[in-house]
């Protein structure tokens, strides 16, 4: 604090200066003088004690560092693949058939292989009733190429209902 006094006299010499130079050349503007003197008087008392302030409570820190937000998370990039293809399925039929059927293909491949021991290939009839109508329609192995690859792809509900037959098996 000492030290930020002593700074603010020496800032203030310079206006002192000026202040009796106008004493002694011009005895008529005395009060104007003053008057400036006292506001000059008055910044350096407040900048004085605000930095005293500031060494009496410094910034708060962290004590750990902040975990980062869900939303600035990012999703493996097989889900992020996994999304993007969705997407594109549920978009066009093009992506429909030659992205994302080939992924459920194997995800029911796979279930039924392992949860119902039926291979998807072999037993075609088995695999359909287990599955269902909208799901075998989607992995069926023998499932035609789309005629228009333009047209719209699969609807999300029914989707949903796909991927919710796959998950009852």
């Amino acid at each position: 604090m000492r030290r930020d006094v002593f700074a603010a006299g020496r800032a203030l010499v310079l206006p002192t200066a000026a202040l009796l130079a106008i004493v002694v050349f011009a005895p008529g503007r005395i009060e104007l003088g003053v008057r400036i003197y006292a506001l000059l008087l008055c910044a350096a008392i407040i900048v004085v004690l605000l930095l005293a302030l500031r060494r009496a409570y410094p910034d708060e820190s962290a004590l750990r560092e902040p975990k980062a937000p869900a939303s600035m998370r990012v999703p493996p990039p097989s889900l992020a693949r996994v999304e993007l293809e969705t997407a594109l399925a549920v978009a066009g039929s093009f992506d429909l058939h030659y992205h994302l059927v080939p992924r459920l293909h194997a995800i029911a491949a796979g279930l039924l292989s392992s949860r119902r021991q039926v291979s998807l290939a072999e037993d075609q009839g088995t695999a359909h009733a287990i599955l269902g109508d909208e799901a075998w329609e989607l992995v069926r192995p023998d499932r035609p190429a789309p005629q228009d690859r333009l047209a719209k792809g699969i609807a999300p509900r029914e989707l949903g209902r796909v991927v919710d037959a796959m998950e009852a098996v």
